[in-house]
């Protein structure tokens, strides 16, 4: 059986927990894995589970992910295969930006019109996991439900930073809560596998992935027409207004790209010797633009555990445990540890990194590098020590800013010679 579904991909607000790495771009536009950024997750989970409808609702800083989108997913003029931008409109009837999640797909509805679907699968930009759709689709069909969503067993200590669920024995969700606060957190622990009890996790938590039936989708919309958010207004009326609301669980590696932190370690873990997150997939790859770089070139780098991208000239003395993005320019003696280099955006002509009243683009020589997420196309000089530690205090400056004792440098920042940050 055919499943006829489209996707909506939510692109995101204003992301203000992964500042400085939104201050010139949405959330799902921000860099991952050394060549990637996170808009290819859901795009590529899409393709590789036969999902090849895709629309992108975007709104805040969109411009670098519109055209991250536009030079990269083109399909076979003789198919119906797309992704395309729906940004936020205002039109008549409706004079408003998106308000949330629900907002963003009831204003979209619209669009899907000329569309032949029976399912909406509705995602979120920011996440890290390899899903299959379709499977949950046939779950979906099979529960006979109105609305599916994906679930994930989570601790205590992460639960109350999503929605939380009950589910009865059918596997249908009798009730749900946004974001429980500590002292009704005990109440809504569910039955989950002895492996999950033995890592603390006790509770059924809402990854943001649903998949809705056509009529039901448009049946809440009718009647909740003021609803602005799937997790606090859409899915509790669904659940009390006698939809079938199922719970499809989700047993593989899936985690949300919400903070500094998160993404930060979500980069590192990329460099363990078998990371839960497969970038080596044969089966599920994950899809980005094909820039056409040259080959990496290293100059007696000593590597242990790193992840280097295209294009890349290393003359490095060491780098451990670090992510090392397109294009990037590392200079003699210099040492990196746990770091994401985000790369750069071009490669600067021979006289100009010759002009000695300038810093060039990429890290310097004799630098000392540990525990820092350099964003796009900065100049670091000479003898530059950056190091975070969970110590530092967080703060905000012209070129970088420190968020959970990581030190984060600003896109096209300019550190000069003989800076120390952090330490």
């Amino acid at each position: 059986m055919v499943i006829k579904m489209i996707s909506l991909i939510l692109g995101g607000g204003a992301g203000s927990r992964l500042f400085p790495l939104t201050e010139q771009r949405s959330k799902p536009a921000v860099p991952i894995g050394g060549k990637y950024r996170l808009i290819d997750i859901p795009i590529s989970n899409c393709l590789n589970s036969g999902v090849r409808r895709m629309f992108v609702l975007t709104q805040y800083n969109s411009a670098s992910l519109n055209r991250h989108i536009k030079n990269t997913y083109h399909f076979d003029v003789f198919g119906t295969g797309f992704v395309d931008i729906l940004a936020a409109e205002q039109r008549r009837g409706s004079e408003k930006w998106f308000q949330g999640t629900a907002d963003a797909v009831r204003q979209s509805m619209h669009h899907l019109v000329n569309h032949e679907f029976d399912y909406i699968l509705v995602l979120s930009g920011d996440q890290l996991y390899q899903m299959d759709f379709e499977k949950m689709a046939r779950y979906h069909i099979a529960q006979q439900a109105g609305l599916t969503i994906a679930t994930i067993p989570v601790n205590a200590s992460d639960a109350r930073g999503f929605g939380i669920m009950k589910v009865n024995e059918k596997n249908y969700i009798d009730s749900f809560i946004e974001k429980p606060n500590a002292e009704v957190l005990p109440k809504w622990t569910s039955e989950v596998s002895e492996e999950n009890k033995k890592q603390g996790k006790h509770y059924l938590a809402s990854m943001g992935i649903y998949i809705f039936s056509k009529e039901a989708i448009f049946k809440l919309f009718e009647e909740h027409p003021e609803a602005l958010d799937f997790g606090k207004e859409i899915i509790p009326a669904a659940i009390t207004g006698g939809y079938k609301v199922a719970s499809f669980e989700y047993t593989g590696y899936w985690t949300d790209i919400g903070s500094i932190r998160s993404f930060f370690d979500a980069n590192i873990a990329l460099t363990d010797n078998l990371p839960m997150f497969n970038l080596f997939d044969n089966l599920r790859p994950v899809y980005t633009r094909a820039r056409m770089l040259p080959p990496s070139k290293f100059f007696g780098t000593v590597f242990r555990k790193v992840v280097v991208a295209d294009g890349c000239i290393i003359h490095a003395e060491r780098i451990e445990r670090s992510v090392i993005g397109i294009r990037s320019r590392i200079g003699p003696y210099t040492v990196i540890v746990n770091t994401f280099m985000m790369g750069l955006d071009y490669f600067q002509r021979l006289e100009e990194l010759e002009k000695a009243d300038e810093i060039p683009m990429g890290i310097g020589k004799h630098c000392i590098i540990e525990n820092a997420i350099i964003d796009k196309n900065c100049c670091i000089g000479d003898n530059v020590i950056i190091r975070g530690n969970p110590s530092l205090k967080d703060q905000e400056t012209s070129t970088y800013c420190i968020v959970d004792g990581i030190v984060v440098l600003r896109k096209n920042a300019v550190i000069p010679s003989g800076s120390i940050i952090g330490a």
